[in-house]
């Protein structure tokens, strides 16, 4: 296995990309901290792995506490920290006219300053293991779509920090800090996110191909199975780099001319 025995601590992981993320890396021998929101996802996930592999922590990333917290539970638990991986992320709309000061810097504290704070309150363990860091960030980060400004401009962020500390803390830590930017994945939250935008509730079965080449989206255990490889020594020591997971090339890419020939999503 892979990671047998390596404690990893992985915010927002009751659900999605975080939960199908502690799933594998349990799989693979990992015993890990669960953290989310919502308590009875939460619950449901310890449920399925077990007590002897899994403790959880609800609490709100925002918190000034809850890097600390993460980092005891998981030094009482289980005596180490091998790794974290920072999924959690607000991922809501917004665009120059509906995004304020408050509105940003809401955004920013979850999905760019609350990784920092975890990667400094856990740093010190980390080095003792030399350990790993796996940034959770999007495709968005690089401009982002036009009604997701402020979640874009945090992974932007979330972007530098992992290139500025994947150099530092590699050469002065020994710890190695990664990030992996996913496209377009279908959580149980992007499939509420969509209808409350209008879509039908089966929206995602029928896509049309300028959106998803391969007839379909990405799924979280796909992009999980992408997180084994950064988090296990079988990649080594490379550090520093932002791996973009999507079914076509981002940048780069040639869309229609004419985006009225790109057929719409379906609606009720």
């Amino acid at each position: 296995m892979k990671l047998e025995n390596k404690v990893i601590i992985i915010t927002g992981s009751t659900t999605g990309i975080g939960k199908a993320i502690a799933l594998k890396c349990v799989e693979e021998g990992a015993k890990v901290v669960i953290h989310g929101l919502e308590e009875s996802w939460g619950n449901d996930v310890i449920n399925i792995i077990g007590t002897e592999k899994a403790v959880l922590l609800i609490e709100d990333l925002t918190n000034e506490e809850t890097p600390e917290k993460l980092v005891a539970l998981a030094l009482d638990k289980f005596g180490k920290i091998d790794a974290i991986v920072n999924n959690a992320a607000l991922v809501i709309s917004s665009n120059l006219e509906s995004t304020d000061k408050k509105f940003l810097e809401r955004v920013l504290a979850i999905n760019t300053i609350a990784p920092f704070l975890l990667i400094k309150a856990a740093l010190p363990y980390l080095t003792k293991s030399k350990g790993a860091i796996l940034n959770i960030g999007s495709v968005n980060a690089y401009s982002g779509e036009p009604n997701l400004l402020a979640y874009s401009i945090s992974k932007g962020a979330l972007m530098t920090l992992t290139r500025n500390l994947g150099d530092t803390l590699h050469r002065e830590n020994g710890v190695r800090v990664n990030q992996l930017n996913p496209g377009w994945v279908l959580t149980e939250t992007e499939i509420d996110r969509k209808k409350a935008h209008g879509l039908a509730d089966d929206w995602y079965k029928d896509l049309p191909s300028i959106y998803a080449p391969s007839g379909r989206i990405l799924a979280p255990k796909e992009i999980a199975a992408a997180a084994i490889y950064w988090l296990a020594e079988e990649s080594g020591p490379i550090s520093g780099q932002v791996v973009e997971l999507e079914q076509y090339p981002f940048i780069g890419r040639n869309p229609p001319k004419d985006t009225s020939t790109i057929p719409a999503i379906k609606k009720p």
